[in-house]
C-alpha cells in the first residue's frame, strides 16, 4: 500500500486479548482508512507550504519549513520570525535536529513561545507568548 503515500495505522496482531488468547484479525485495512505520513516541519528562512490532495478532492496544506510564526499576544496576533527551537515535549531530538511540533517551545523576536497548532496539518504556525 505504499504506492499511495500513506501509511497505515492499526493494533498491534500479536498482543493477546484480555484472556490471553491471540487475537484474530477480522477483516485488512479498507483504502479510505490509511493515515498518512509524519511531517518534520523544519525551521527556515521563509515558509514553504506543499498542497496535499484530500479526500473529495479537497486540498490540504503541509507546512515543509518554517520560518515565520503568527504569535498571539495581548494586543493580539503578530507576524514574527522564529530564530531557534529551545524544547521539544514529543521528542528532545526534535530541538536538535529543528523540528517543529504541537507543543514546542520556540524563540521568536517578541519572546518565548508555545505553537499552539500542528504545523504538518495546518499549513501555518499558531503561538502564544509565555
Amino acid at each position: 500500500m505504499s504506492q499511495f503515500g500513506s501509511q497505515l495505522h492499526s493494533k498491534s496482531t500479536r498482543k493477546l486479548n484480555g484472556s490471553g488468547k491471540a487475537k484474530v484479525k477480522s477483516r485488512d485495512k479498507r483504502r479510505h482508512e490509511m493515515g498518512g505520513y509524519f511531517v518534520a516541519t523544519k525551521l527556515d528562512q521563509e515558509n514553504e507550504v506543499k498542497p496535499v490532495r484530500g479526500r473529495g478532492g479537497s486540498v490540504r496544506s503541509k507546512l515543509m519549513y518554517a520560518g515565520f510564526a503568527n504569535l498571539l499576544t495581548k494586543e493580539g496576533y503578530k507576524k514574527t520570525k522564529i530564530k531557534t527551537i529551545l524544547e521539544s515535549n514529543d521528542n528532545r531530538n526534535f530541538a536538535r535536529l529543528n523540528i517543529i511540533t504541537k507543543g514546542t517551545i520556540i524563540d521568536t523576536e517578541l519572546g518565548k513561545a508555545v505553537v499552539t497548532n500542528r504545523p504538518g496539518k495546518d499549513g501555518s504556525i499558531n503561538a502564544k507568548l509565555m
